[in-house]
């Protein structure tokens, strides 16, 4: 699989990070760290070098989704070491404020630990880094869009119009710091019934195809409403959607991704 290359060579620990990819939305309870999560599972299980930042400090997801508590190893310079798992480099705030610990910080004191996760964090060769972003366009997206060359954004939403209106500020805040827009996917599109197999559209349907049809930008996918999601996040076992039909969802969002990564390399 030919990697694209889409983030300029920098000093630093990001030197050698190919493509940077911001997962976002102005809405919160979208499923951004669900899409972030699953989305690096299927990167890395083609072969591709996977990281994964966290960057939701007031409400960091990755920790318990991953299934890992343990806190990154600091080197004495104080560069910290992310901590791998599934073949995956991770990072979180989690790790280290500790399980169940609240963040009480103001914005500046967020600006600075999205810096030092990005700075101060020996990512090494990877192919990928996604960020999950918190929601909303206040400073941690402001500062990761202001300071970091970021191959584009993926833009997450749910198919009711409150959460479609949502993207369209998102998609505006971006623009004004000029990080380009990969893509949309729809989260929670639908729910197959388990007993009777039939399909419910619980939240409207195809609204993510439709604003993203609207607004010119590629429609990435949409992912089901599915209890083995939701069971696998909880527990920590992500990795077990690997085999079957959610596998086979995230992969194709990730092929279509890594697509309109490889354009963006060829337009230069």
């Amino acid at each position: 699989m030919t990697i694209p290359r889409t983030t300029p060579n920098v000093e630093g620990p990001l030197a050698q990070v190919h493509n940077v990819v911001a997962v976002a939305s102005v809405k919160g309870g979208v499923g951004k760290s669900t899409l972030s999560v699953n989305l690096a599972m299927s990167l890395a299980s083609q072969g591709a070098r996977v990281g994964l930042l966290d960057a939701d400090i007031y409400g960091p997801s990755i920790p318990l989704m991953m299934g890992v508590r343990q806190q990154p190893e600091t080197a004495a310079e104080g560069v910290m070491h992310p901590i791998d798992k599934d073949g995956i480099a991770l990072m979180s705030i989690g790790f280290i404020a500790g399980e169940d610990a609240p963040v009480v910080w103001r914005g500046p004191l967020l600006a600075r630990a999205l810096q030092q996760f990005l700075h101060q964090v020996e990512w090494g060769e990877l192919d990928y880094l996604l960020i999950d972003l918190p929601p909303g366009t206040g400073d941690v997206p402001l500062t990761l869009s202001q300071t970091v060359a970021l191959s584009g954004a993926l833009m997450v939403t749910t198919p009711q119009d409150v959460a479609l209106e949502d993207v369209e500020r998102g998609i505006a805040m971006f623009s004004k710091v000029e990080v380009d827009i990969l893509g949309v996917v729809e989260n929670m599109s639908y729910y197959i019934c388990g007993e009777c197999s039939e399909r419910h559209e619980i939240f409207a349907h195809g609204g993510g195809a439709d604003a993203a049809a609207r607004l010119g930008l590629p429609f990435l996918g949409a992912v089901p409403l599915s209890p083995a999601i939701r069971k696998g996040g909880d527990e920590g076992k992500a990795s077990s959607l690997r085999e079957g039909e959610m596998g086979a969802i995230f992969d194709e969002i990730g092929h279509r991704l890594v697509g309109e990564l490889r354009r963006l390399e060829e337009e230069g």
